[in-house]
């Protein structure tokens, strides 16, 4: 069984022994994978939807894995004591959030949260960031073409800049971090344009503010890089 590079850097993260829920498992490939190799001890798998539990359970079946499978919303189905590493892959980074957002124990010290936000990363950030969490590691990984972030969050307090906010929390050393913060300035640069032509200049500087923040991270970046 392999995985996409994507959940390839999740599984590596995910401490040897650990007790996983897997949170919007889909296809359960990540937990599949993670008891095959024996790096776990237990795994949830949840999701909101019959039909991804249903995959879920043809891919255990494929590979002779009893999954714990559960029905319901984001860590809702799952208890504190059930799961000591707690991962929400493949989603908006509002969703996972919103997700933390209904389960504050995740944040109690006892937990370590695996997160892979597909979009909107800077929700996620910022969410972690009010709400008692702090970001132990971030990386990058390139998956079909594009570029995501992985973050390792636990309890704690941590304070991010503007740009660090939208161009991550500790990618100074990351080799695609220079590419991650350039395409997020190009978006950015296309809805200032977008937001120019219909007149709504405030809602633009914002934006440029949010640019300008990013060009001095992507320098730092290219110093950190040079050393």
């Amino acid at each position: 069984m392999e995985l996409s590079a994507r959940l390839q850097l999740l599984a590596d993260w995910v401490p040897s022994g650990a007790r996983i829920a897997d949170v919007g498992t889909d296809h359960a490939y990540l937990p599949v994978w993670l008891l095959l190799h024996g790096r776990v001890v237990s795994a949830i798998a949840c999701d909101l939807r019959e039909g991804p539990l249903e995959r879920a359970r043809q891919t255990g079946y494929t590979y002779g894995v009893d999954l714990d499978l559960r029905l319901g919303n984001g860590l809702d189905v799952a208890a504190p004591e059930e799961a000591d590493t707690i991962v929400i892959a493949g989603m908006g980074g509002e969703n996972i959030a919103a997700i933390l957002e209904r389960a504050p124990w995740t944040a109690d010290g006892r937990h370590t949260l695996l997160l892979q936000p597909m979009s909107r990363a800077e929700d996620l950030r910022r969410f972690l960031m009010d709400h008692g969490y702090a970001i132990r590691r971030e990386a990058l990984v390139r998956d079909r073409g594009t570029i995501y972030p992985v973050m390792e969050a636990v309890k704690g307090e941590m304070k991010l800049s503007l740009g660090q906010l939208y161009g991550g929390a500790a990618l100074l050393q990351d080799p695609l971090g220079g590419q991650y913060i350039i395409e997020k300035i190009i978006r950015l640069q296309g809805a200032v344009a977008g937001l120019n032509r219909s007149g709504n200049r405030e809602k633009g500087d914002g934006l440029r503010n949010i640019i300008t923040a990013l060009l001095s991270l992507r320098e730092e970046w290219r110093y950190a890089q040079s050393r």
